[in-house]
């Protein structure tokens, strides 16, 4: 059990960082258990509890990240860094040490909440972090997310990366070197990540996402966005996708151990989850699709964003998306029957690519030669539908090399090349897989059933695809089965399902040259 540490307690306790030390808050709240925090941040009028106990927080204009107010102290000139990525921007240091100093100022005489907790499962290669807020609620979402301090563990606590977050502090361009009133700074040499002007927890996690996939390949540690699951003979299966493919969803499933659904290490020793948590989103979400995670929407300890509810009664209404369509819960993993704790696994025996085309082309279970899988790696491929986003009327190609572009620091061609060597290394299976429509495009075509995907899924993991018979996409050089137990024939090749079959060329052959523009930035630095 945690102990529930007191303000006037604290002041006793080893202070883990010069930060640490410059802080002069009113009150300090530092490791508070999970109904501490609560308590807190219901008496700061910061959320709601809902009929079922979980908290609800709602973030303002924030309700996803600022992906383009994303900055990492250094010069254009800095070793190592992937300064042609759109989602990171240099910030001098002059611009960094007036940031840290006005927002450390900023906690001043106000109530200061902290977790000593760590980031990674694996204790050869975790990170200590300390997560600094001035909302209670942040506090409760890292202690959800992250991996917390035991009271032994944080009397010795020393961390290696802070994160401050500072939501109703407002970034000045002038001053800071911002784009805007927010801004997201990571700096590697001083070991810290500032967080101004948005109240999106997301960026909590995130900004130490990026920061392990920028230490983690110089140990030979692949740092992944994906989610792991295994099996009972142990074998472990990574599944990798952009936001609304079904990493979440395939990862859950209850014939199989869920070790994480978002962030993972592949080491010399096999898979870890950076994370103590999952951050599922929760639009629409069915229960008897998704049990498993619809079940924490109703638990105490969950910290719901931006979900409607009713102000009254306190019931959720999960399809209303009048906030935004991200909605989300935060849980601990230990909320999910059967995860893994600790979350470690062995080598993967399988990888699973996840894209949702709303092109319809693509087919919705094909094998990948290692040649395809660094293609189809680097170009981290879905696409956007009529009505997502304003000014989107048809599908659109969305690619995100690596399924995390945002959180890269580095070339994408050495997470590329760490990734080939260990599915080489361990003979990997790789597969990609289609959650997204069939029989034509999104608004003619229907989406491929989720039951479908799952018995492909299930397929790939189980090896009953090895050795079976497949036929060669005609445009995509894709090898696709000709036969899955339980999955009509018609499904498995999309050009069949389609009515118009010219029409269907012309849209896969369309696709694929996006897809080869896309690749061409990417080409000349992946290694053989």
């Amino acid at each position: 059990m945690t102990t529930i540490q007191h303000p006037q307690a604290i002041q006793t306790m080893p202070q883990p960082s010069t930060i640490f030390e410059r802080l002069h808050p009113s009150a300090l709240y530092r490791n508070l258990s999970t109904p501490r925090l609560i308590e807190e941040a219901l008496k700061r009028n910061e959320g709601w509890l809902t009929q079922d106990g979980a908290f609800i927080a709602h973030t303002g204009i924030h309700t996803g990240r600022s992906a383009q107010d994303k900055f990492v102290v250094g010069t254009n000139s800095s070793e190592g860094i992937w300064w042609d990525s759109p989602y990171q921007k240099p910030l001098s240091a002059h611009h960094f040490q007036t940031l840290q100093s006005d927002v450390l100022e900023h906690f001043n005489a106000r109530d200061t909440f902290v977790l000593d907790a760590f980031a990674g499962a694996d204790a050869t290669f975790r990170l200590n972090v300390q997560v600094i807020t001035e909302f209670a609620w942040h506090n409760h979402f890292a202690r959800n997310m992250f991996i917390p301090c035991n009271t032994i563990q944080a009397r010795d606590f020393v961390s290696d990366f802070t994160v401050i977050c500072a939501p109703s502090f407002k970034a000045d361009p002038a001053r800071h070197g911002a784009r805007s009133e927010t801004q997201i700074v990571i700096s590697f040499e001083h070991r810290v990540v500032l967080i101004v002007g948005t109240s999106y927890a997301g960026e909590i996690k995130k900004s130490i996402f990026t920061v392990l996939n920028h230490l983690l390949p110089a140990q030979n540690v692949m740092p992944m966005h994906c989610a792991a699951n295994v099996g009972t003979n142990g074998d472990v299966a990574l599944f990798f996708g952009m936001s609304g493919t079904g990493k979440t969803t395939l990862s859950a499933d209850p014939t199989r151990g869920l070790i994480g659904d978002d962030e993972h290490g592949w080491s010399d020793a096999g898979v870890f989850n950076f994370e103590g948590g999952c951050y599922a989103k929760v639009i629409g979400l069915n229960q008897a699709a998704e049990p498993e995670i619809f079940k924490t929407t109703r638990t105490p300890g969950t910290v719901l964003e931006n979900v409607v509810f009713d102000l009254e009664t306190r019931e959720l209404d999960l399809n209303d998306a009048s906030l935004t369509e991200n909605t989300r819960s935060a849980y601990p993993l230990s909320q999910i029957s059967g995860a893994v704790i600790p979350s470690l696994g062995g080598h993967p025996k399988n990888i699973v690519f996840l894209a949702a085309d709303a092109f319809g082309v693509l087919p919705p279970i094909s094998n990948l030669t290692p040649e395809q899988a660094m293609y189809y790696f680097l170009n981290g491929y879905t696409a956007k539908i009529a009505g997502t986003e304003k000014g989107i009327h048809e599908p659109q190609a969305s690619f995100e090399t690596a399924f995390g572009a945002p959180f890269l620091t580095l070339e994408p061609q050495v997470y590329a090349n760490l990734l080939r060597k260990k599915i080489a290394l361990h003979d990997t299976k790789v597969f990609l897989v289609n959650t997204g429509w069939t029989g034509g495009a999104a608004g003619i075509g229907k989406r491929i059933p989720i039951a479908y995907t799952r018995t492909m899924v299930r397929a790939a993991l189980e090896g009953t695809l090895e050795g079976a018979a497949t036929i060669r996409h005609p445009i995509f050089g894709l090898h696709m089965p000709t036969s899955i137990t339980g999955v009509p024939s018609s499904v498995l090749n999309p050009r069949d399902s389609w009515a118009d079959k010219e029409d269907y060329d012309i849209q896969a052959r369309k696709l694929l040259q996006m897809f080869n523009q896309n690749f061409a930035q990417f080409e000349n630095g992946v290694s053989g």
